[in-house]
């Protein structure tokens, strides 16, 4: 038996009917489809109230639909002092409600270098993001903070950035998005086999191998410039070689979850699921 992954979108399927809407709509539209997975997208704001997250974890526990969250854009760990609370507060909202909700993992963009090294800003993001994660272990909020990999190279965003992080501070993690990856350097690399082996084997050096079998994955088709991402596409529109990052996984032996933000989201998450299934069974 090959390791199981879920497979979802990020945010709500085009085809989730009016009624019920929303978030529950989303989860019941997806197990009609035989996905298992969704990241509710809570990108401009966090505004949900106690009694619709547990509405929404309900249905997720109904239909063993695995829920996280895409905290709001405007998140920085690198923001000035003044913008810094700010941006603290979204992801303690993003946290603290996904968790009500039923989530267990809340990806967040880690904010920019504001033309700075890394290793000069990285101590800072650390710093802050160890004050988050504590806060909310004091509070018992139950979640894995996921900086997620970013497609430009002027943001913090790298392999080595997320995992620098992740091993920084308890209860971090990287969100693994391949095709901001892809996109990172604006030359077309990072579409192998061997560069998505290397990020792999990167990641259980830094994590441990067992962390491999917890992998948070964002997947679409994308189209890139020389400064990295500017949209993304759909899988049948782009050049972002699915197959070689499935053979990776599979290979390492990697199970978690992986969520479609193709602009079709359902029809390119059942073909990632298709995909899968065709490879390791």
């Amino acid at each position: 038996m090959n390791p199981a992954f879920r497979f979802g979108t990020v945010g709500t399927p085009k085809s989730a009917p009016k009624k019920p809407g929303g978030s529950v709509g989303a989860i019941l539209r997806l197990r009609e489809l035989g996905l298992d997975a969704l990241e509710l997208g809570w990108v401009r704001a966090v505004r949900v109230s106690e009694k619709t997250c547990a509405a929404i974890k309900a249905a997720a526990a109904e239909h063993d639909v695995a829920l996280s969250v895409h905290a709001p854009y405007f998140i920085n760990l690198n923001a000035d002092d003044e913008e810094w609370p700010k941006s603290r507060q979204r992801l303690m909202d993003a946290a603290y409600y996904g968790y009500l909700a039923g989530a267990t993992d809340i990806v967040f963009h880690p904010g920019s270098y504001f033309g700075r090294p890394p290793a000069e800003v990285l101590p800072k993001a650390i710093a802050r993001l160890e004050g988050v994660a504590a806060e909310l272990r004091d509070r018992g909020v139950e979640v894995t903070l996921r900086p997620e990999t970013m497609g430009k190279s002027a943001v913090i965003g790298s392999v080595e950035d997320t995992l620098a992080l992740s091993q920084a501070v308890p209860g971090v993690a990287p969100c693994l998005d391949f095709a901001h990856l892809h996109a990172r350097p604006g030359d077309g690399s990072m579409n192998s086999y061997d560069e998505w082996a290397r990020v792999l084997e990167a990641y259980g050096n830094a994590l441990g191998d067992d962390a491999l079998q917890r992998l948070h994955i964002h997947l679409s088709g994308i189209e890139y410039g020389p400064k990295g991402e500017r949209n993304h596409l759909k899988f049948a529109e782009a050049d972002l070689d699915v197959l070689a990052i499935f053979h990776a996984l599979k290979d390492f032996g990697a199970a978690g979850r992986i969520l479609c933000e193709s602009p079709v989201l359902e029809e390119d998450a059942l073909l990632l699921k298709q995909w899968w299934e065709e490879l390791t069974t």
